[in-house]
């Protein structure tokens, strides 16, 4: 891909976009960046972009510096619908994501992992069962670092892991994982898409340019995915959750039971994992080790290395994460539930009984399908955020809801009403960017106001 003197418009001045930006000025490329945001509000940034001589347009977007452009990419941030984007294309402009133009300059072969729900953590078991298995890996995508990142630094890995996100997945033409995984679809994003199929087809994607000699990895319980699975040209691997065994006519994959993994990756062959030292809490972590255990053996991983992975695995930070002790009452940080799906996979967790803080920023599904959950485990929810009273008419009349305006009121109020033996779980069902800059931030608040607390010693 000849970058020389192109003239490429980068939309979107976030993490991404300083890469992609960078990257693209080192090919020669005359590099223009976009960004509805001004100067002021794109601190982390804007020097950045500002100092490497790149020509900005800030605070607004211009239709002629869109149709100017011999091609135009798109930060994951940025609607493909965004009008000027439209019109570009209308004009016969090629438009492109980051992942698209990072995946045209690797070679090695990239394992992509996209859902719903539990995609970084899959996504970062995949790395770590890769690299205990001898192999040099990188991990990238959505999970925080760019794979532009990775083709301007030049790094040689055996293998590209990669999270990538229905926004991502928007925006690709010939983007083509070696390994492919799906880990399940549920109702996210209705802000942004117009319904639920059009979320659906976008997570579909990842397998739309994988051929014969791929493999696509996928979760065979859901009707959806199963559906989808009949049109794959590639080698399928379905994950079951229940005693059923792999359909032949799916192709291999993994059985999971109580105890243990059974991975099915050559004919008439099988490795077993045991589970019953395992930490990580929750059924849909089981699930996620499936898969990942299955992009690992297909990416040339062993099963030795798949264990040493999860026996030195932890968890990542903001999902399920315990968070502290105070009179007999455990705190989880689940601040990464930022959909109704992920809350209903964390109250399934817990035997015990929960007080929940729940809201935010409403991203179009429906809480609905959390009243025979909240019915089970809650005996209390307290709400903040621009989706409060939303929640509130769906769950209020199942548990007690109280409303607090921030989060330290809202953890003290939990601490009020939990006894000992009790949990008290912040996992919103919500967007974290009504009150915070994402959910790490909004974790870190909960996690303040609970050392709050104990210094209290109350």
């Amino acid at each position: 891909m000849n970058l020389l003197n192109k003239k490429i418009l980068i939309v979107g001045l976030g993490k991404s976009g300083v890469a992609a930006a960078r990257f693209l000025k080192k090919q020669g490329a005359l590099v223009t960046v976009t960004d509805m945001k001004k100067a002021e509000e794109l601190t982390s940034f804007e020097p950045i972009v500002r100092e490497m001589g790149i020509r900005m347009e800030l605070g607004r977007h211009s239709f002629e510096i869109f149709e100017q452009s011999d091609f135009i990419v798109l930060s994951p941030g940025v609607p493909h619908t965004l009008l000027p984007v439209k019109n570009a294309k209308e004009k016969g402009i090629p438009v492109l994501g980051e992942t698209e133009l990072a995946s045209r300059f690797i070679r090695e072969p990239i394992v992509a992992i996209t859902g719903t729900n539990g995609k970084t953590t899959t996504t970062t078991l995949v790395g770590e069962m890769l690299k205990s298995s001898g192999l040099k890996v990188f991990v990238g995508g959505n999970i925080g670092n760019p794979l532009i990142e990775y083709v301007d630094k030049g790094e040689k890995a055996d293998v590209v892991v990669a999270e990538v996100s229905s926004f991502q997945l928007d925006t690709i033409a010939s983007f083509r994982p070696k390994v492919a995984l799906l880990l399940n679809i549920t109702e996210d994003h209705l802000d942004r898409y117009k319904d639920f199929d059009a979320y659906a087809a976008a997570k579909g994607r990842i397998f739309e340019n994988q051929q014969k000699e791929d493999v696509s990895i996928f979760n065979g319980n859901d009707p959806i995915i199963r559906s989808m699975a009949k049109q794959f040209k590639s080698k399928r691997s379905p994950f079951f959750t229940d005693s059923c065994r792999c359909d032949a006519e799916m192709g291999k994959g993994a059985v999971i039971t109580q105890e243990k993994i059974t991975f099915y990756t050559d004919e008439n062959k099988k490795k077993v994992l045991d589970l019953k030292n395992l930490t990580l809490p929750g059924k849909h972590n089981i699930e996620n080790i499936a898969a990942a255990g299955l992009a690992s053996l297909a990416a040339g991983g062993s099963l030795e290395g798949i264990r040493s992975a999860l026996n030195n695995f932890q968890g990542l930070s903001h999902r399920l994460e315990y968070a502290g002790t105070i009179n007999g009452v455990d705190y989880f940080d689940d601040s990464k539930a930022t959909n109704v799906d992920a809350v209903a996979r964390a109250l399934e967790a817990f035997s015990r009984p929960l007080i929940v803080i729940m809201g935010g920023r409403d991203k179009g599904g429906s809480y609905d399908v959390l009243k025979d959950l909240v019915r089970k485990h809650v005996k209390k929810i307290i709400l903040m955020g621009e989706a409060k009273e939303n929640i509130k008419s769906v769950l209020g009349p199942i548990v007690p809801t109280q409303v607090e305006s921030a989060m330290e009121d809202a953890v003290f109020s939990a601490y009020q009403t939990a006894v000992p033996g009790d949990a008290v779980l912040l996992s919103p069902a919500c967007s974290s960017f009504d009150m915070y800059d994402g959910y790490a931030q909004r974790g870190e608040f909960f996690c303040n106001a609970i050392a709050k607390l104990k210094g209290r010693q109350i």
